[in-house]
């Protein structure tokens, strides 16, 4: 007999009495009772009773353990757990970020039952957590390339976030696999499928890379039962790609000891029967027995096989790759089949898709490029141009490209600097709303210039490297002729300018002369016409252009499109009559009127500026008019057939498919695809890395003289709702921007928030009445000297220039670009004159010498005069008549009183009006020196008549060149070049 003072022991076996789960009976309920108060009373217990009771319930517990089946553990329950988890954590990103969602794309090839029933359960998946999911199938006859193409435009969209390659490719070409998976970029493998994620995982690096799903969810499951895996022994049966190997690795590095198994195995059920965790992903059917799993042990069946089962309405049914009856009677948990992993697969891919996502918004800012900046430390003194566009190190235009968010398939590269950029941008982004658009341009400059390109570049710069706002530049490509000129390279100057300076310079993208063969082509078939039309009679030529075939003619459509402008409401060849074969077949060019080679080339660079896509290309090409037949109506590019290849084809007995095919086909078609490439922007960079397109180079005298509509539709898109484009202008408020908003604004449909005029001390004072600057001779000493008399008397011309530019409604910044020979005073009087012109700002810019830091007052000024509200207006009615408009134009930006139309203007102006070009912008074409007429009268004119003399139509490129007669067509004095590779108008400090 024990007594109390062995108080813990006894206390010890009521407790266990207390816990034992066995049935009590009447009589051991009274002898625990009695024990319990001779405990508390410290009365002697009977501890033979008490043992033998103890005893009794541990038999029978140990006996019931052995029964007892294994707690199933459900995939279906823990991955509804997991997606509501998933759901709240995309809720709280759409807080964070509104708009934002995680993408996923699911890439099939063919249409496999399965895949499809697979694909279905991950897109319902997706939509019930919130993930943004799409699926991507491409026919069963799809190549490897296309493949590969399809997975390298996801991979660069920045939408999406995951990307499935659904498994097996159902194809019947041969495709290589492992080359598609890899294909896949290894941060949006959400699969973990690509070689990179396989090695980091097989290295350890599990924070660093997508684990597989299947062994993703594996783990989760064993996590579920509350089984620590860390010392544990665990068999993988299985060395599949896909779960076998990673879940080998993923136990590893959980701290388990892995043992992996395979079909060549030997000794597999004693393998088995050492593992504390089992994970079966064999792919056969009930390989495992249960009498080989470990009593307790964790199993999870990864197996999907299906078996002959007569009681079911399919004939079979589903089972996983351990025997389930069986093995559940002794392992301490089981997962089903189905119902166990197939579930969590699906919900760690929809995990990992909400973790890619999660990566990518730690370095997203909405709006934002992910862009690297060149930093540049001005030398002193400065190099020229040329040295430190040598010092620069661009990066690749590729790289370019994707920090500004351009797809790979959108990019041309024909150079380490440059690309085309193709116009399938604008396609992809159509909906992306247009960030600020600010035109710069000069007030009537020096032979020397103003520095405009130079500040547009610097501006840009300063709201990219130095506010962190996605910003473009967007500059006229220059052309051999100019970077040679008195202006240096044409392409900026300093720490702004777009390098490297000898590529963009020297090396041409082709846009020029594709211009030149395309003017070629047409003067060719123009002679042709009037060749055959002399050598042939009508019923030849209509039988070559119409030819017979099985006793039957038809036209094509652009012959159709001829028809119906001649008024010939017919379709049937054989019901023409005569006079109305000759109609068709004539063009009766008077030779007087046919269009000279450089007009041609310089329309054809205004329609490449002001086209919207290859289709409004094709249809300005075809309208230009390239002569006057003798009744007087024009004769345009959609008149001229290749008559002249169809001849050549008939002499020589060609054959009939070639006959068929150039007869039907007008000049203006073959002109569209010679000139496509020319449509595209190019793309390059600033000192800084600022984005540039460089596109078309129509010049200012006789055109809109602006870089092209798609270069600025396109970067408008690019840099977003919160971000920047600095596009140029033509010289002079009354020239080349009254041009850019009534000819280039009216096509384009866009509407710029702010003006940044350019102006430098030097300017004004030869307005003020200094000597006049003849380029290669040294400045006379009023221009090094501080004069301020000289300099207020010109500030006359930019406040007239300032009152020209607010005529549009939009805010004013004038930009003073410093010399180093302007002292503080001549500033600051430039800067106050403005102001007091009505300027919303005005600032002294040093872009040149300290690149974007010398723009950032600048950019600051122009953030805050875009935040105001939108007046922009054009200066006329198109619809209103054409002599109207010229006098608004001349009184408004000229000061004119009124227009003087020579005989020769006021006849063309009739007949343009008559061929139905009367509603046609219009653009004066006059010598941009002065203000007026007078290229030497350098003060503000008044009480002038501003004479037209001559009127072209431009009817392709859309507007009415009007010729002033103040226009100097002849060179007076050649201007001489700039081999040096340093811009003359800037002088170093």
């Amino acid at each position: 007999m024990w007594n109390a003072a062995a108080g813990p022991s006894d206390n010890t076996l009521v407790w266990e009495l207390r816990t034992a789960q066995v049935p009590v009976t009447a009589e051991e309920k009274r002898a625990e009772v009695g024990v319990q108060l001779r405990f508390h009373t410290g009365q002697p217990l009977d501890m033979f009773a008490l043992t033998a009771s103890v005893l009794r319930r541990g038999a029978l517990r140990y006996r019931n353990s052995q029964c007892t089946m294994a707690t199933i553990v459900s995939g279906n329950k823990t991955s509804q757990q997991v997606k509501e988890r998933l759901k709240k954590e995309v809720a709280e990103m759409k807080t964070q970020f509104p708009g934002f969602r995680p993408g996923l794309v699911v890439l099939q090839v063919g249409d496999r039952d399965d895949s499809n029933l697979y694909i279905s359960m991950k897109l319902k998946a997706a939509a019930e957590i919130g993930i943004n999911a799409n699926h991507i199938r491409l026919p069963e006859t799809a190549t490897e390339d296309e493949v590969l193409q399809s997975i390298v435009a996801v991979n660069e969209n920045p939408a999406v976030h995951g990307i499935i390659v659904q498994l097996p490719l159902d194809s019947i070409v041969p495709i290589n696999t492992e080359k598609v998976t890899n294909a896949v970029a290894p941060e949006k493998d959400v699969d973990g499928l690509t070689s990179i994620n396989a090695g980091k995982l097989s290295r350890g690096d599990l924070g660093d890379c997508f684990i597989p799903c299947t062994p993703n969810g594996c783990m989760e499951l064993i996590s579920q039962t509350g089984v620590s895996v860390m010392g544990k022994n665990a068999v993988v049966i299985g060395r599949s790609k896909i779960v076998g190997a990673p879940m080998h690795d993923l136990l590893l590095w959980n701290h388990a000891t892995v043992t992996t198994c395979h079909s060549k195995t030997l000794d597999l059920a004693e393998h088995v029967g050492r593992a504390d965790i089992l994970v079966v992903g064999a792919g056969r059917a009930e390989m495992v027995k249960g009498e080989w799993v470990k009593e307790g042990a964790v199993v999870i069946d990864c197996g999907i096989n299906h078996i002959p089962d007569r009681s079911k309405a399919s004939g079979k049914r589903v089972v996983g790759d351990v025997h389930y009856s069986s093995a559940k009677e002794r392992a301490g948990y089981i997962t089903p089949v189905p119902g166990g992993v197939g579930p969590m697969t699906v919900a760690m891919l929809m995990k990992n898709t909400v973790e890619s996502a999660k990566r990518f918004l730690q370095t997203y800012t909405p709006g934002k490029w992910n862009i690297v900046f060149t930093k540049k430390k001005p030398q002193e003194p400065q190099p020229s141009d040329a040295a430190i566009s040598r010092s620069c190190q661009s990066k690749p235009v590729g790289q370019l490209a994707r920090e500004v968010g351009l797809f790979s398939a959108e990019v041309e590269p024909y150079s380490r600097s440059r690309a085309k950029i193709r116009l399938d941008v604008l396609k992809r982004m159509e909906k992306q709303p247009d960030g600020k658009y600010v035109v710069v341009t000069g007030i009537t400059s020096t032979p020397l210039g103003e520095g405009k390109r130079t500040t547009a570049l610097g501006l840009a710069q300063a709201f990219g490297a130095l506010l962190n706002i996605n910003a473009f530049a967007c500059v006229q490509e220059p052309s051999p002729g100019s970077c040679f000129g008195a202006r240096g390279v044409a392409v900026g100057g300093g720490y702004s300018q777009i390098i490297p300076l000898e590529e963009v310079s020297l090396q041409p993208s082709g846009q020029n002369e594709l211009i030149s063969a395309a003017s070629r082509v047409v003067m060719d078939t123009i002679k042709a016409h009037a060749h055959y039309e002399t050598k042939l009679s009508e019923k030849a030529l209509f039988d070559l252009l119409v030819p017979l075939k099985e006793g039957q003619r038809s036209v094509s459509p652009a012959q159709l499109s001829r028809l119906t402008k001649l008024g010939i409401e017919k379709s049937d060849p054989l019901t023409f009559t005569g006079t109305e074969i000759r109609r068709f077949v004539r063009l009766d060019i008077d030779p007087e009127t046919t269009a000279d080679s450089d007009s041609l080339e310089n329309e054809i660079m205004a329609i490449l500026s002001l086209s919207s896509s290859e289709e409004e290309m094709q249809q300005r090409l075809a309208k230009i008019v390239v002569a006057t037949n003798k009744s007087g109506d024009p004769v345009t590019t959609e008149d001229l057939v290749s008559m002249c290849s169809c001849v050549c084809v008939c002499l020589y007995n060609a054959c009939d498919l070639m006959h068929t095919t150039l007869s039907s086909q007008n000049v203006s078609g073959p002109l569209a695809m010679l000139l496509r490439d020319a449509l595209k922007p190019v793309l390059m960079q600033t000192v800084e890395g600022t984005p540039v397109f460089l596109h078309t180079s129509p010049l200012v005298d006789i055109a809109q003289g602006s870089p092209s509509i798609l270069a600025d539709k396109m970067a408008l898109k690019i840099v977003g709702s919160k971000g920047f484009v600095v596009s140029e202008s033509g010289h002079g408020a009354n020239i080349g921007l009254e041009k850019f908003f009534n000819i280039k604004c009216r096509y384009s449909g866009l509407q710029p928030d702010v003006v940044v005029m350019v102006a430098t001390v030097r300017t004004l004072k030869m307005h003020g009445g200094a000597p006049p600057v003849q380029a290669g001779l040294p400045l006379p000493k009023e221009y090094s000297q501080e004069n301020l008399k000289l300099l207020e008397r010109g500030c006359c011309h930019l406040r007239r220039q300032v009152e020209n530019a607010q005529a549009f409604g939009l805010p004013v910044i004038v930009a003073v670009n410093k010399f180093s020979s302007d002292t503080d005073a001549e500033l600051e009087l430039v800067c106050g004159q403005a102001r007091q012109a009505g300027a919303f700002d005005a600032v002294k810019c040093t872009n040149w010498s300290k690149g974007g830091a010398g723009a950032l007052a600048l950019a600051e000024a122009v953030q805050r005069a875009a935040k105001l509200p939108g007046r922009f207006r054009f200066l006329y009615d198109s619809q209103i008549p054409a002599a109207d408009k010229l006098r608004t134009v001349a009184q408004k930006m000229y000061g004119a009183n009124d227009i003087e139309l020579s005989p020769k203007a006021k006849e063309k102006l009739a007949l343009y009006t008559k061929q139905g070009f009367g509603n046609l912008p219009v653009c004066i074409t006059k010598a941009h020196p002065s203000l007026s007429n007078d290229p030497m009268m350098k003060e503000e004119p008044t009480n002038f008549i501003l004479p037209i003399t001559d009127i072209r139509a431009n009817a392709g490129a859309g507007f009415l060149s009007c010729l002033s007669n103040s226009t100097n067509t002849e060179m007076d004095d050649p201007t001489w070049p700039c081999f040096h590779g340093n811009n003359l108008y800037h002088d170093s400090k």
